[in-house]
């Protein structure tokens, strides 16, 4: 069993791991900034983009927080946002229109808490990829783990891991060339029922993590 963060709609490096493992969810973590926990990244016709959930940030007083009490700033409509970079960046992709009205769910309604809305989405990809979606959660924070490997830190945005990722077809590959580890929503869209055969075949183990 691994240790892993639930995220924003999943890198495909994370999705691998849950497509190869059974999964035990770190839901007692403080909440970091600059982590996939609230961002995702995509490639539209100008490159790299990352999409980012804004959220409601707390007073210096009360110092850190809990990832499970991170609260989405839903005073605008960052859900609307992401939904038409979305549209724009995979539009043409050969899945999209198969896949597109799972996805939107996604964003026609609100949620209050982070995880939560991070856990619904990991579980329509789940649904998708037509894997089991996991459902242990850890039950305190350890620094080290004992009885799973671990794997958390997949959610470092700015890290690099060694992991081979073997290039597919990308909207914009002509523009950009292959751009690894983007969102789970970059590989379905554009390889669609093919991409749980591309996450098993991924090598992504405890050594290189």
């Amino acid at each position: 069993m691994i240790l892993l963060h639930p995220t924003y709609f999943l890198s495909i490096a994370s999705s691998a791991a849950i497509v190869q493992n059974e999964v035990c969810w770190e839901v007692h973590d403080n909440y970091q900034k600059q982590t996939y926990r609230n961002r995702t990244k995509i490639c539209t016709d100008r490159g790299l983009h990352v999409l980012s959930i804004p959220i409601v940030h707390v007073g210096n007083t009360q110092g850190r927080q809990l990832y499970k009490e991170v609260r989405i700033d839903n005073s605008y409509n960052w859900q609307r946002q992401h939904w038409r970079t979305l549209e724009t960046a995979y539009r043409t992709s050969p899945f999209f229109e198969y896949y597109e009205d799972d996805i939107r769910t996604m964003y026609d309604s609100q949620y209050e808490y982070l995880l939560e809305y991070n856990l619904k989405t990991i579980e329509t990809i789940c649904d998708l990829l037509q894997v089991e979606m996991p459902s242990s959660k850890s039950e305190e924070f350890q620094l080290a783990t004992k009885n799973t490997k671990d794997y958390r830190s997949l959610v470092d945005a700015k890290k690099k891991f060694n992991i081979k990722y073997a290039p597919y077809n990308q909207v914009f590959g002509d523009r950009h060339n292959f751009i690894p580890n983007q969102s789970i929503l970059d590989l379905i869209f554009n390889i669609g029922p093919e991409a749980t055969k591309y996450l098993k075949q991924l090598k992504i183990d405890f050594t290189n993590v």
